[in-house]
């Protein structure tokens, strides 16, 4: 299944390359949201609330009203996840605050789960030469990405996937790192990070792995259809 992504920074629609370099941004917010109804759900990231810049909230929320999708950027503290849920997000992205000091944490983990329905709970798991990354994929941990989706795996309902060494690049993903991760767990995984085609997304779909699309999607490399 292919879920678009819809990334906000300083009030825009934008795509970054690996993270940092600004590649295209449009205030065009209406025309995605239409573009992306026919799609079971949309991913909603806020770029500035993850930096700690800043948030787009009020995009956020107008979004979450509009379409089904799961949110994510700066979730930090189970507040936050509830007032995410409580707008109106079918789930919440919990990424950086889950591990701490290079190792997961699952204290928090477990509290996030107990707060709440973990089906609600999108861990991300980011990779970046071999290792997990966090703070905006600036800090590496000592974690591969199997091992922190095994040790989560309890306490989530799902896994962001990203391949960051491939992220904004559009030169196609890395599949064998992808299935090593859908081999460490038993809930569903959606992957991220250099997925251009068609053909890749069908891969995916055929290793049980749904496909988080965006600069591909909003440069026209990838032509959107009605999902099957």
């Amino acid at each position: 299944m292919l879920i678009p992504s819809i990334d906000l920074k300083e009030g825009r629609v934008v795509q970054l390359v690996q993270g940092e370099r600004l590649a295209l941004a449009t205030d065009d917010l209406d025309g995605w949201m239409t573009k992306f109804a026919p799609y079971p759900i949309v991913q909603v990231i806020d770029l500035d609330a993850a930096m700690g810049h800043g948030d787009n909230g009020g995009l956020v929320e107008r979004i979450v009203r509009a379409r089904p999708c799961r949110v994510g950027g700066g979730v930090r503290s189970i507040a936050r996840a509830r007032q995410l849920l409580h707008t109106g997000a079918r789930q919440v992205i919990v990424g950086s605050a889950l591990f701490r000091d290079g190792r997961t944490d699952l204290d928090f983990a477990r509290r996030l789960a107990d707060a709440v329905p973990p089906e609600a709970i999108v861990a991300a798991v980011d990779s970046r030469g071999g290792l997990v990354v966090v703070h905006g994929w600036r800090t590496p941990t000592t974690l591969t990405a199997a091992e922190a989706v095994r040790a989560l795996e309890p306490f989530c309902g799902g896994f962001l996937y990203t391949h960051v060494d491939a992220e904004g690049l559009m030169a196609g993903t890395d599949f064998a790192a992808i299935e090593h991760v859908r081999r460490a767990t038993t809930r569903p995984v959606a992957a991220a990070g250099g997925i251009t085609t068609h053909e890749e997304i069908a891969r995916l779909d055929a290793m049980g792995v749904d496909a988080v699309v965006g600069m591909a999607i909003y440069t026209g490399t990838l032509g959107l259809s009605p999902p099957a």
